[in-house]
């Protein structure tokens, strides 16, 4: 049995996630931003799950869950599933934090970093880009950039097993109520990828939707852009992967 943490667990598939590791027999840390959202845990808590608080816009909050991770059991896997959809929070959540927990938390030999479809329709420049989330952030551009981040945490880490996933569009909160796909089969292939045992659950630099493996956008495997981006996000955050 692993020890993962599920970021962003409060509801959606997130919680659904954490849900089923929890089942599985897994130690699962859940997240939540603050102590009102971290309330909705509570099922979860009484049934053995780890808490940890911390809101992803502020990088010293994401300093101090990784401090407090650290300072704990070693964790087997993360699957960074916290995410907004619109708004200033957009770039800070979705690759500002996830670059920041890959960088300081020690230990996690499986990651798996959710995408979207939407990151086809991102655009492979870093010129303009507000990581401080001063003005909304675009949804396509922080998918994309969180793709290409995997793929090059999956180079430059051999030794890790690094993998996106595009849950499909599901009715979450999110995702709204008339979204098409399928809620059950769009939180399973991250818990595959962060526990599976299968020879595909083990691979590494993986684009997966409904655990089968596709091509992301070109850029995502373009190394040139990978270390342009990983460049840019530690003179931004002063922390190198």
């Amino acid at each position: 049995m692993s020890r993962i943490l599920v970021t962003g667990s409060a509801d959606g598939l997130g919680r659904a996630a954490a849900d089923a590791l929890l089942s599985a027999g897994h130690e699962v840390v859940v997240h939540a931003r603050d102590q009102e959202r971290a309330a909705a845990l509570d099922p979860l808590v009484d049934r053995g799950a780890h808490l940890v608080v911390g809101d992803f816009t502020d990088r010293d909050a994401v300093r101090r869950v990784a401090a407090e991770l650290n300072d704990a059991e070693p964790l087997d896997a993360v699957i960074h599933n916290a995410g907004v959809w619109s708004g200033r929070a957009v770039v800070p959540v979705n690759i500002v934090a996830p670059y920041l927990l890959t960088a300081l938390l020690r230990g996690p030999r499986r990651l798996v970093y959710l995408s979207s479809s939407s990151h086809f329709g991102g655009r492979p420049s870093l010129d303009g880009v507000d990581w401080r989330g001063r003005s909304a952030g675009s949804y396509a551009d922080s998918k994309l950039f969180v793709t290409t981040l995997a793929a090059a945490v999956a180079r430059l880490r051999p030794d890790v097993l690094s993998n996106a996933v595009d849950p499909g569009w599901v009715p979450t909160r999110m995702g709204g109520p008339n979204a098409p796909d399928d809620l059950e089969l769009g939180h399973r292939t991250q818990e595959w990828l962060a526990s599976g045992d299968e020879p595909e659950a083990l691979t590494t630099g993986g684009y997966w939707y409904h655990r089968r493996r596709l091509q992301p956008h070109r850029a995502v495997h373009d190394e040139a852009f990978q270390d342009r981006l990983l460049q840019t996000l530690a003179q931004e955050t002063g922390t190198a992967l």
